[in-house]
């Protein structure tokens, strides 16, 4: 049978696949794009859309080298560094993190073998074994990793060339506790907050939780969501453990709040971290729709620079922006990336 759709409900083409994460530098437009299907980081300016970079060949593979010979295998998070010289990157599948020089586009591997290792244990970069970092945030010269395959938040001490778990003892489940003790869910987003906690998307529980990384004796608690078990998920705006969520992927720090990136409900919501009150922002039934009443499916990654969110809506293959004052959103819909095709060999 023939099927029609509206014009305006049809998400145009933006030559990604799957994007799972997004990353704002926050001293100029440049927008990084884990365009995770494709294997490869694409840079792109948001006001105009114009790539000026690709990272990778985007050929699935584990290679080190300059731009357009490099391989990656499913990348996700990312971390800008302060100065803006390095990005780094969660290598998902080949379990390492990258460190990608933004001046030459040269992508190295910064920590991990490549194999997964177990039980997880602290080691220098080159034998440090993760298993699926699937999120990443930088703080102080230390590098968060959300490794999501072994249910645990590592430590990258970029100074001293050490990798070691931090929150979580490896064991899946909601239980919290100190830092050490926890049981996590496979944690898939990470982000500060203005509190200087360490908030994280707890996705397998369907939670928003926190890490005390501050004090002498830190321990993690609930956000929002529940944390009696693994399945006790829906679509509910609450406060605490009156709210519920569904495999959350993205966080993001805005102000005193936190976005999320409410995966499986297609949504962007905010918390108040104080409180655990929260609320929908944007979306509904899955699908997409840009201006006002926005529609998403299934958005893993967020991004805020001022005013502004990024999301990477995973499932529409776009990088959706969002202006937080109006809640008007647009599509990016990028422009010469064919100038950065890998020459045949």
């Amino acid at each position: 049978p023939l099927e029609f759709a509206l014009e305006q409900d049809r998400a145009p083409s933006t030559l990604l696949s799957f994007p799972g994460k997004v990353v704002a530098d926050p001293s100029s437009e440049h927008l990084f794009i884990a365009d995770s299907a494709n294997h490869r980081i694409v840079v792109a300016e948001a006001n105009t859309g114009e790539v000026t970079a690709v990272y990778g060949s985007g050929q699935r593979g584990y290679v080190d080298g300059g731009s357009g010979s490099a391989r990656f295998d499913s990348p996700q998070g990312m971390a800008l560094s302060p100065d803006g010289t390095s990005l780094y990157v969660a290598d998902t599948n080949n379990h390492v993190v990258r460190i990608v020089s933004i001046a030459s586009g040269e992508v190295d591997t910064l920590a991990g073998t490549g194999q997964i290792g177990w039980p997880p244990r602290e080691a220098g970069f080159e034998s440090a074994q993760l298993n699926s970092p699937w999120a990443l945030t930088l703080r102080d010269d230390l590098l968060y990793v959300a490794n999501a395959g072994t249910h645990q938040i590592w430590q990258l001490d970029l100074d001293a060339e050490i990798a070691a778990p931090l929150v979580g003892s490896s064991a899946e489940g909601t239980r919290n506790g100190v830092l050490g003790e926890a049981e996590l869910a496979q944690p898939s987003g990470l982000a500060f907050g203005a509190d200087g906690d360490l908030y994280f998307a707890d996705s397998e529980s369907s939670s928003i939780r926190a890490a005390d990384l501050t004090s002498g004796n830190g321990e993690t608690r609930l956000v929002a969501g529940a944390d009696t078990s693994l399945f006790d998920f829906g679509d509910i705006d609450g406060t605490g453990l009156d709210a519920r969520l569904q495999h959350p992927l993205g966080i993001a720090a805005y102000g005193d709040r936190l976005l999320i990136a409410d995966t499986y409900n297609s949504k962007i919501k905010e918390i108040d971290p104080a409180t655990g009150a929260t609320t929908t922002l944007y979306g509904g039934d899955q699908g997409w729709r840009d201006v006002t009443d926005p529609r998403f499916h299934e958005p893993g990654g967020l991004a805020v620079r001022g005013d502004t969110l990024y999301v990477a809506d995973t499932n529409n293959h776009a990088i959706r922006i969002v202006d937080l004052d109006s809640g008007t959103t647009t599509t990016l819909v990028l422009k010469g990336i064919e100038r950065y095709a890998p020459t045949p060999c």
